[in-house]
């Protein structure tokens, strides 16, 4: 790689940043298409967000990714969002476009293209999403349109019933709400076309756990969950062990990161090569880990 003063800078800022994967993903990205483009990892704090935006403007930084527990924070502060950041209210990607900063939302469309790469379409699909906070809100948003319903069920109800109230105010009532236990869940994915697991059981150091119990899972029923470490979760493991099509969340996280890729470059993401550098880095990380 070589840096010169024409490459242009992106950087994922949030914390903690140390152990992303994206500036792997990113950087092998550039490089595969010769591009001349570096990306970092900025860790920050909220209290520093206003010196940050300073920095972007007048170091001329080309575009950020933002992770928690920004992205929520950081909207007052740019010049302009699309439509799908102000709906969802947050933002993962921002460029700077002649001092402007422009921010986006990709979490949804990278949970879309996840989908679709892995013939899991959504068009008149029952879906269940497992968890009501920022990745559940974003994926919705992204899928209701094309599902023929939504059931979005949260340990705590009340979250999940302000998204699915909401949800259902702009989209015809095609969202609907509970409560993550299981006799809901004998219920709902009985008939259910796609599961998506949206919350965080079944990551690392917790492999162990699952938001589901295996008695519960079909062989016809795909299952997406949206955690990446382990690459494959408790859940997808079982639901793999009895014939379900499953999805892992590296997918999303590489997905997310094309479209992302795609707005400050304006060019075709590599996806393959992202996804093998994706899976070559968080192996490399796993097996760090594992010898400390």
């Amino acid at each position: 790689m070589n840096i010169s003063g024409r490459t242009k800078v992106c950087a994922l800022i949030g914390k903690p940043v140390d152990h992303s994967l994206s500036p792997c993903i990113q950087n092998t990205a550039f490089q595969y298409l010769g591009l001349d483009y570096v990306y970092v990892a900025f860790e920050v704090e909220p209290k520093d967000l206003e010196d940050l935006i300073l920095g972007v403007r007048s170091l001329k930084i080309h575009g950020l990714n933002v992770t928690m527990p920004l992205k929520e924070k950081i909207l007052r502060r740019l010049d302009l969002l699309d439509d799908n950041a102000k709906r969802i209210g947050a933002v993962n990607t921002i460029i700077n476009k002649q001092g402007k900063l422009i921010g986006y939302n990709t979490d949804g469309e990278g949970a879309l293209r996840a989908l679709e790469a892995n013939s899991q379409e959504p068009k008149n699909k029952k879906i269940v999403s497992l968890g009501a906070g920022g990745a559940s809100r974003a994926l919705c948003y992204e899928l209701v349109e094309e599902a023929r319903e939504i059931v979005i069920l949260n340990r705590t109800q009340q979250r999940a019933a302000a998204l699915a109230e909401e949800l259902s105010n702009i989209f015809d009532n095609k969202t609907r709400y509970d409560r993550l236990e299981r006799s809901i869940l004998e219920i709902e994915l009985e008939n259910a076309d796609l599961l998506i697991n949206a919350t965080s059981l079944g990551m690392y150091p917790h492999e162990d756990k699952s938001p589901i119990d295996q008695d519960l899972l079909r062989s016809d029923l795909p299952i997406f969950d949206l955690v990446y470490n382990p690459i494959e979760t408790r859940l997808l493991y079982e639901a793999r062990s009895i014939g379900a099509p499953t999805i892992g969340g590296l997918n999303m996280l590489v997905h997310q990161g094309a479209s992302s890729f795609e707005i400050w470059t304006e060019k075709k993401a590599p996806v393959n090569i992202m996804m093998n550098a994706a899976h070559v880095e968080l192996q490399r990380l796993i097996r760090k880990k594992s010898d400390q």
